[in-house]
């Protein structure tokens, strides 16, 4: 938990490291389904900050206290109206916006050890699923491969997620490219 972050500022440019929660293998092999939905439930709270996000943005647009960026990235996605606690306000949000869109959409990819590999399940029969999850309870070992050619696979695919993103914060102005 703290090599891997090290190594990934110096190999990447930036840092990237991970929660984890107490979780049975056992009960996920035995609850196939149960435990692909599981799977969705860190995801999902990464999207719904990033929704919760927004709406403090736009709350905060009318309330008059910020205004739309004249160019948006990942921590600028509203201007402070003043100089004061507004600028901190818009930071926050901003941040909180574009890093849990980044976290939620990474953990969705279907790549073990992400919540995404996990929530394949949901797509299988019920037989199927308890060999899928058998199969990820033995590919624990790899988790730091997969995350590692996970970030390599996300890096391409996160821009069109954050124009997308943007877009639907912003569906009256033109961001990204």
């Amino acid at each position: 938990m703290v090599l891997f972050p090290i190594l990934s500022y110096f190999i990447g440019g930036w840092m990237m490291g991970w929660a984890s929660a107490p979780y049975d293998p056992h009960w996920a092999e035995r609850h196939p389904r149960r435990a692909a939905w599981m799977s969705l439930a860190g995801p999902g709270a990464n999207f719904a900050l990033t929704i919760l996000a927004g709406l403090a943005i736009h709350a905060g647009i009318l309330m008059g206290a910020f205004t739309n960026p004249e160019s948006a990235n990942f921590t600028h996605m509203a201007d402070a109206a003043k100089s004061g606690a507004a600028e901190g306000a818009a930071t926050l949000f901003s941040v909180m916006f574009s890093l849990n869109l980044l976290l939620g959409g990474f953990n969705l990819l279907p790549i073990p050890p992400r919540d995404g590999f996990g929530a394949v399940g949901l797509l299988l029969p019920e037989r199927t699923g308890q060999r899928f999850q058998e199969l990820a309870h033995q590919m624990r070992g790899f988790s730091m491969i997969g995350i590692l050619v996970a970030w390599k696979v996300f890096d391409p695919l996160f821009d069109p997620v954050f124009t997308l993103a943007l877009k639907a914060l912003y569906p009256t102005h033109s961001y990204g490219p």
